[in-house]
C-alpha cells in the first residue's frame, strides 16, 4: 500500500515532531519531575486515549473530504507544509523554554491523571492540525483505500508519540539534570529539529505543486 521510501519519510517527520515541545510533551514532562515517573505514565494513558479519538476522526475527515472536494489532496498538502513552517519556528525562535525545567504541580490521584491527559490530549490543536495536513500528503488514492491508509498512518503516528513519549517520562528526570548542567544541548536539538522541520514544509510544498 505504501512504497518503502515514502512510509519511511512519513515515520521521520512523526519522530521529529513528537521530539518538538508541545502542551503534551511539557505536561508529562512536569508530571513526571513533580510527582513521579508512574504519574507521568499513567497521563500519557490519558492522551493516548485522546490520540485514538483523533485518529479515527481524521481518518474519516480526510476520506470524505478527498471524494467529495476536488484540490482537497493539494490544499491539504499545502496546510500541512504551512504548519511544519510555524512549528520550524517554534523550534528557532529565541526565547524559547525547555519543557525539562521544573515545574511544580500538585499531587493528583491517577484517575485524575488520566483525566487530565487525555483532556491535555484533546485540546491539543497541534494533534488536530497535525492529522489533518500531514496525513493527506502520504495518502495516495491510486495505491488502495484512502481510509485504510489514513487508518494505518494515523495509528502509526500515534505509536511513535507513545513510544517516544513513554521514554521521554521515564528518563525526565536525568534529561532535566542533564540540560540544566548544559543548556547548550538544548539549544542545539532546538535549532536543528526547525532546522529539518523547515526544510520537510519546503519539500511538502514543493511537491504539492507537482
Amino acid at each position: 500500500m505504501f512504497d518503502f521510501g515514502s512510509f519511511l519519510g512519513f515515520v521521520l517527520i512523526c519522530i521529529g515532531m513528537v521530539l518538538t515541545p508541545g502542551p503534551n510533551m511539557v505536561y508529562l514532562i512536569s508530571r513526571s519531575l513533580s510527582q513521579g515517573r508512574r504519574a507521568g505514565l499513567i497521563s500519557l494513558a490519558g492522551v493516548a486515549l485522546g490520540l485514538m479519538f483523533f485518529v479515527l476522526c481524521a481518518a474519516l475527515g480526510i476520506t470524505a473530504l478527498l471524494m467529495a472536494v476536488p484540490y482537497a489532496y493539494e490544499a491539504l498538502c499545502i496546510g500541512g507544509a504551512v504548519y511544519l513552517l510555524y512549528l520550524a519556528w517554534q523550534a528557532l525562535r529565541p526565547g524559547g523554554r525547555s519543557p525539562f525545567e521544573v515545574r511544580q504541580l500538585p499531587v493528583s490521584s491517577p484517575r485524575r491523571l488520566f483525566s487530565m491527559g487525555l483532556l491535555t490530549s484533546l485540546l491539543n490543536p497541534k494533534i488536530a492540525v497535525l492529522y489533518l495536513s500531514l496525513l493527506p500528503q502520504f495518502i495516495d488514492p491510486s495505491r488502495g483505500h484512502v481510509l485504510a491508509q489514513s487508518l494505518i498512518l494515523g495509528f502509526t503516528q500515534a505509536a511513535i508519540s507513545v513510544t517516544f513519549n513513554a521514554m521521554i517520562v521515564l528518563a525526565a528526570g536525568w534529561v532535566s539534570a542533564f540540560f540544566a548542567r548544559s543548556p547548550a544541548w538544548m539549544v542545539a536539538q532546538r535549532m536543528i529539529m526547525g532546522s529539518l522541520l523547515g526544510a520537510l514544509a519546503v519539500r511538502m510544498a514543493l511537491d504539492a505543486r507537482r
